[in-house]
């Protein structure tokens, strides 16, 4: 796992249109800031890229930056595009197709 592009203990400003990478056939990760309780990860997804369902043990908040996916919510699909947010709680199956190259920033955190 490579290292987040930000430093927790210290204040830092990312450009996040700039940070956005893209692969041509694939999905593109990239952790910014990791704590103990939570994690911040920065996708760019090449049209028709998808990710299978899964859940995870965490909150998880999805910000669409650009473009447009469909995202499964216990198998129930929603149409989003940039500007669109949506929070998971934990252990809730969830997946998603994009429509569009599309990015997202994805925010998780554990639960109290």
């Amino acid at each position: 796992m490579s290292e987040p592009l930000m430093d927790a203990t210290r204040e830092q400003v990312l450009s996040l249109e700039k940070e956005t990478q893209f692969a041509a056939n694939g999905i593109v990760s990239r952790t910014l800031l990791r704590t103990p309780t939570g994690r911040v990860v920065l996708f760019g997804f090449a049209e028709g890229q998808e990710l299978t369902e899964h859940t995870s043990t965490q909150h998880a908040l999805v910000q669409v930056l650009s473009g447009e996916c469909e995202f499964f919510l216990a198998g129930k699909p929603h149409q989003l595009k940039a500007g669109d947010f949506l929070h998971m709680p934990p252990s809730l199956p969830h997946s998603l197709r994009a429509k569009t190259q599309f990015s997202m920033l994805l925010t998780m955190f554990k639960p109290e």
